[in-house]
């Protein structure tokens, strides 16, 4: 009886292709050499394991560096901030934002050593964050108008601001909102979106602030005296800066009264209390010097026929 001799299909990635592409021919399942088929998976397995191993240890070593790096360049930008003397608030949120920055695109260039598709990561990503601003567009906004008030700085902690219908001294300034505290000490949580965006009065801005006041007199008052009055009255006022001078003048001829418009300028600390000060000098004060404030009235006439 002839013996059959099967010969052994000599393995390369070629005779791999074609043991797997007729996976189901008897003959040539029959005719592999399993010995040979194991031992080149091995090599392949092996070749796949030290390819991967040097990307992951690449991965490892650019993100140490990578991180390295950029505390480096926060060290560097603090500094910066630190000579420009740039507002704690502002520098704080500042550096954080660059800290997010430089780690998102260092976790990008990681994942492209690796072997992962950045593009499709990114373009994920983008979607992501358009998903997410629409829906806090509100939240994004007094984000926004958060910056803009740090960085343009239309008012600061302490300063008197009326805006957004609000009336009072700033307490703190934080990201998506800013914090009041009113004349009657209630707090109020205004968004930094309207803040940034609306129109802003900044009582504080400035160092000296003017008092305008509008006092009236009775018809057949002497003016000149009332004048002399009110002159006095500011000059005994420390308060009352002599530069620019106080200035008082007729404004107009009332149905009732006879006023005198008057303006004085002080500092802005002192505003308030040289108003209301001044206005209980005046009524107490006219009614020792013959002069009279007026009130409206009306004369009626009764014919009788």
């Amino acid at each position: 009886m002839e013996e059959k001799v099967v010969e052994s299909v000599s393995l390369d990635s070629t005779a791999v292709d074609s043991i797997v592409a007729n996976v189901t021919n008897p003959e040539v399942i029959a005719n592999a050499d399993y010995t040979a088929l194991l031992s080149f998976a091995w090599e392949k397995g092996v070749d796949m394991l030290m390819s991967l191993g040097t990307r992951i240890l690449l991965a490892v070593v650019i993100f140490v560096v990578g991180r390295w790096i950029i505390n480096r360049l926060k060290n560097v930008f603090a500094k910066m901030l630190v000579k420009r003397e740039v507002e704690v608030s502002l520098a704080s949120f500042l550096k954080s934002l660059v800290n997010v920055v430089l780690t998102f695109f260092l976790i990008v260039t990681v994942i492209g050593v690796l072997g992962i598709e950045t593009s499709s990561f990114v373009a994920l990503f983008a979607s992501a964050g358009v998903a997410i601003g629409m829906a806090l567009s509100g939240t994004l906004q007094n984000f926004a108008g958060g910056v803009m008030i740090l960085l343009f700085k239309p008012f600061k902690v302490g300063d008197f601001v009326e805006a957004q219908g609000v009336i009072g001294t700033i307490k703190e300034i934080q990201i998506f909102n800013t914090i009041f505290n009113t004349l009657d000490n209630k707090v109020i949580v205004v968004p930094n979106g309207g803040l940034s965006t609306g129109i802003v009065t900044n009582y504080s801005k400035e160092e000296t602030r003017r008092v305008d006041w509008v006092f009236s007199m009775a018809y057949g008052d002497d003016y000149d005296k009332a004048k002399s009055v009110i002159e006095g009255l500011l000059a005994e006022d420390k308060r009352v800066l002599r530069d620019p001078a106080p200035f008082i003048a007729l404004n107009a001829l009332n149905s009732s009264s006879v006023d005198l418009v008057v303006r004085a300028w002080v500092s802005s600390a002192d505003y308030w209390d040289v108003f209301f000060s001044m206005n209980e000098k005046i009524y107490k004060t006219f009614a020792k010097q013959g002069l009279h404030i007026p009130f409206p009235q009306m004369d009626v006439h009764v014919h009788q026929k």
